[in-house]
């Protein structure tokens, strides 16, 4: 008999012993082992952000490069690699300084060239990027210290699109940021907090990170993005281990300081009075089904409209304790300054599966076959792909399941191809719900077709009312220009939610000083005791 993880749990408990777990190997010594720090980490595949939407690539981007902006705790802009920036009378010219001390991992200064080549290159996927671009009469280095982006038209919200954690703008050397956007940076050289170990990288084992010795913080106190970034250990290591039970092991032996575990195995680590369950993402993700908008059968808005109504939120929130998960049915998350409950009248629990039936047949559906990619690696995802096939096939929909890891997902989605010839139809991701709020610079909410994100959704009229969004000056118009928004993503449905979700990390008790931010993991200002 198959024994289930929770299963596995209590029996553990019952029994008052620890979990007897495989050990896991080793990483190389470090210069100093008290400060060094080892965390469990999906494999890492893809270290470009600008190529890449992966979270575990964008978390390998916080710590070895910098940012213009930085995000705090509040979610306002905060100078970073700026030191100083003006704005002309006519609100048409920004002027940037770099602050003092910046320097590339290489030796070499970062100059103004190389913010005005990332910034150009960033723009290339990112949608705020793509506005600042439409808008903008020259972006330009004034000279090494100083850059310039000159507008045709006021744009109030340009230093918010540069500092957006929708699809955040690091700054990477001229000479790599000169690449197109769909060709990959090959070198793993910024000039952020830690250094990225060349030497010591084993693809699909473990990645190090160095402490950037030459690093040089402000003197802000660090909050979320924003602030001084001080790392205060000699290394981090990055360990691969998808089994979450290995991870559980090395984490109580002290071979790991860090994991992200899953939610059955927390009562073991609450027990453990040497672990610690933190919060640090109090906002958590947004769980969701991207459709391929431009194969069959979801090329057809009936069909997106019977998964709206097929999905039971109930069924997949069920897969985490009540107190890591709640419904979201706003396209602006959830307790944003944009939530709102516009045309969400479809929204049941249970769902209706016999009204997901009916716009089937009304979309002509003939039986093709729709693809789920299904990520064994990723029980956040692979769940709820488990799920959504079961759901589908119980209405007559032809599935099969992709069985994949997650970087073979994050490598397949953008592929636009029909099923037959290596494309997808569905697959389930999430994102930060904070990023939410910003449909300007999260690129989850564009619906311009094959310059969206992958799904590629299109609907003229929400994209002509998100294109009002950056001259909107008010609050209380931007609500209802959000509740207008969301009243068509609903009927020609870009995604649908499976549920927002909160993540604990798990960590020994002498690792202090974890920074709390919403989607991505800051990792300069924790410290290790010996």
């Amino acid at each position: 008999m198959r024994m289930s993880r929770r299963e596995l749990v209590k029996m553990t408990l019952a029994g008052g012993a620890a979990v007897s777990l495989p050990s896991i190997e080793r990483a190389q010594a470090a210069p100093t082992a008290a400060r060094t720090v080892r965390m469990q980490m999906n494999d890492l595949r893809s270290f470009d952000p600008v190529a890449s939407t992966g979270v575990i690539t964008h978390n390998h981007a916080l710590a070895i490069y910098d940012v213009l902006f930085g995000l705090d705790s509040k979610r306002r802009p905060q100078p970073q690699m700026v030191e100083n920036w003006a704005i002309s009378d006519d609100k048409k010219t920004y002027t940037f300084e770099l602050r003092d001390g910046l320097s590339w991992h290489d030796g070499t200064p970062v100059t103004a060239a190389d913010c005005v080549a990332s910034i150009r290159r960033w723009a290339q996927v990112n949608p705020g990027g793509r506005l600042i671009m439409e808008r903008a009469k020259d972006v330009s280095k004034k000279d090494d210290k100083r850059f310039s982006i000159v507008l045709k038209e006021p744009l109030g919200i340009l230093i918010d699109i540069l500092a957006s954690s929708g699809l955040a703008l690091f700054i990477m050397r001229e000479k790599d940021a000169d690449r197109p956007a769909t060709e990959q940076v090959t070198a793993n050289i910024g000039s952020g907090p830690f250094r990225f170990n060349e030497a010591l990288a084993n693809p699909g084992a473990s990645f190090t990170y160095d402490r950037n010795e030459k690093y040089v913080p402000r003197k802000e106190a660090p909050d979320a993005f924003a602030g001084r970034k001080i790392v205060k250990v000699d290394r981090m290591i990055w360990q691969n281990i998808a089994d979450q039970q290995t991870a559980l092991g090395a984490l109580q032996t002290g071979e790991l300081d860090l994991a992200f575990p899953l939610l059955d195995l927390l009562p073991v680590i609450e027990s453990d009075p040497n672990l610690v369950i933190e919060i640090v993402d109090n906002a958590g993700i947004d769980f969701f089904v991207r459709m391929n908008c431009l194969q069959k059968p979801f090329d057809s808005v009936k069909a997106r409209q019977a998964m709206l109504h097929l999905i039971d939120q109930e069924a997949f929130l069920r897969l985490r304790p009540a107190a890591y998960g709640s419904r979201v049915i706003s396209i602006f998350g959830n307790n944003t300054l944009y939530t709102n409950d516009e045309n969400t009248g479809w929204y049941k629990k249970g769902g209706d599966p016999e009204k997901a039936k009916q716009l089937f047949k009304e979309s002509g559906y003939a039986g093709e076959k729709v693809v789920i990619l299904d990520p064994t690696n990723a029980a956040w995802a692979h769940d709820p792909a488990q799920i959504v096939a079961s759901s589908l096939r119980k209405i007559g929909v032809n599935v099969e399941l992709a069985a994949m890891d997650w970087a073979q997902v994050l490598a397949l989605h953008p592929n636009k191809s029909p099923v037959d010839k290596g494309g997808w139809s569905i697959f389930i991701s999430g994102w930060p719900n904070q990023a939410l709020e910003d449909p300007v610079g999260t690129p989850f909410l564009q619906a311009d077709g094959e310059k969206a994100w992958s799904g590629w959704p299109r609907n003229d009229d929400y994209e002509a009312l998100r294109a009002k969004w950056p001259d909107v000056d008010s609050l209380e118009e931007r609500k209802e220009l959000a509740r207008r928004m969301q009243g068509l993503w609903w009927d020609f449905v870009g995604a649908v939610f499976l549920g927002q979700g909160v993540s604990p990390v798990a960590h020994r008790k002498t690792l202090t000083g974890l920074i709390k931010a919403p989607g991505l993991r800051p990792f300069w200002n924790m410290q290790k005791a010996q």
